[in-house]
């Protein structure tokens, strides 16, 4: 327990000085410790702080880098198109791809594996509609749960 280490260890740790903006300062009785840069071991941001678009005007299968991104089927292609979340793909549990589509229709299927509409037992392949956008999320090894605006 940490408890334990400060007690039996009894000293304490003094500052000789401020730390820089972009150090964090460890100090003792002997000297002061300066582990710079502090951004690299105490981040201020964790993960994307918009979501990545990857847009695609054709037939398209999912890819390890699609994780956490949002795949798009763009304006300027006005044809109906499936995109397949690949199941061969490693992902993580927890893994969330979002789906975007600005025309026409667009599926959205699983290549092997169970995929469930959000808050129903039923599965199978979804359509999402003009303007729609759904979030597919991997739960179990072989089990996506999808849902959101104009998914049917």
């Amino acid at each position: 327990m940490v408890d334990d280490v400060a007690t039996t260890w009894g000293g304490k740790i003094t500052l000789g000085r401020a730390p820089a903006s972009n150090e964090i300062l460890l100090g003792n009785s002997t000297g002061d410790f300066a582990l710079t840069p502090a951004s690299s071991i105490l981040p201020t941001n964790v993960g994307y702080l918009n979501i990545p678009i990857n847009s695609q005007s054709a037939a398209y299968s999912t890819v390890l880098g699609d994780s956490g991104k949002a795949i798009l089927h763009p304006v300027t292609d006005n044809n109906a198109r499936t995109f397949t979340i690949d199941a061969a793909v490693a992902y993580d549990l927890g893994t969330v791809i979002t789906f975007i589509n600005r025309i026409n229709t667009l599926t959205i299927s699983l290549s092997s594996g169970t995929m469930y509409l959000g808050g129903t037992a039923t599965t199978g392949n979804r359509t999402l509609a003009v303007n729609g956008v759904a979030t597919a999320i991997k739960a179990e090894s072989a089990v996506w749960i999808i849902s959101g605006a104009g998914l049917s």
